[in-house]
């Protein structure tokens, strides 16, 4: 396969046939009787672990994690996992293809995602990130300070906390120059912290092209969701969790970030280490 150049044009996205659309309806209603189960429990749980536990989340983590689990199944896309989630203190850094991505990290690994602050006001995934207890950030060198106190305070709190360096979603089929400007929170001399890799690679559903979960430049939500519940057979995504980096081993941030992104560009297949 060749990797098309970057930045490539947004597909169009034809509407789905009758079986796609009865596939669709039906999958939005599986969705919605597990967010009708579980929403209420998040909010209960929360509303209990908030005075007692205040940012720390001992119990909430595993209704989110159950939530997005039920998604990937019932979206048919079969998750493989190599590697073991870190148990240190720190964040997880994966590349970005979808966004999907945050079903796929959250189902396997109780983290908090450290997103743009644009993503709050998103359709449907905007709601599903709040009640998940993201933390927005502004991409903004004048609140960098207030950015690294809120990422500390997360810290502090003992959550492990997960953004995508590349600072934008991409088709899958490459790996981006990491920013650095998040790694520096990670540098503050009172943790012991470490950064943990991870490299997310989807399969296209069978006769599909192989961006087939990829969402990028300005496609709009809708469409490509309705693509992916739409199919009739799902495809699959693998997460290779590297070794996790001790960040007190890196000079600074523009360092641990590089090695960072060699590391998961490491684990992405042949064709796709551009």
């Amino acid at each position: 396969m060749t990797v098309p150049p970057w930045p490539r044009p947004e597909p169009e996205l034809p509407p789905p046939g009758m079986a796609g659309r009865l596939r669709i309806a039906l999958r939005i209603v599986l969705l919605l009787v597990v967010l009708a189960v579980l929403l209420p429990l998040l909010l209960l749980v929360r509303a209990v672990e908030r005075p007692l536990a205040g940012l720390r989340r001992p119990v909430s983590g595993y209704v989110v994690q159950g939530f997005f689990r039920a998604c990937l199944a019932i979206a048919g896309l079969r998750l493989t996992v190599i590697g073991t989630p870190m148990a240190q203190p720190g964040a997880v850094v994966a590349n970005h293809a979808s966004w999907l991505d945050i079903f796929v990290l959250n189902a396997r690994h109780r983290i908090v995602f450290v997103s743009k602050s644009e993503v709050a006001d998103w359709p449907v995934i905007g709601y599903l990130a709040r009640a998940a207890g993201t933390l927005f950030i502004r991409r903004d060198a004048r609140d960098a300070q207030a950015q690294t106190a809120a990422l500390e305070a997360r810290l502090e709190a003992g959550q492990q906390l997960a953004f995508f360096p590349e600072g934008t979603s991409t088709d899958g089929l490459r790996v981006l120059a990491f920013k650095p400007t998040l790694f520096q929170a990670f540098f503050a001399p009172k943790h012991a912290l470490y950064v943990q890799p991870v490299t997310v690679v989807y399969r296209a559903p069978k006769g599909e092209d192989a961006a087939f979960y990829g969402w990028y430049g300005d496609m709009d939500f809708a469409p490509h969701a309705a693509r992916v519940f739409a199919a009739r057979r799902g495809g699959g995504v693998a997460l290779t969790y590297h070794p996790p980096l001790r960040v007190a081993d890196y000079a600074n941030r523009k360092v641990l970030a590089a090695e960072a992104e060699r590391t998961v560009r490491s684990a992405m297949p042949p064709e796709r280490q551009g």
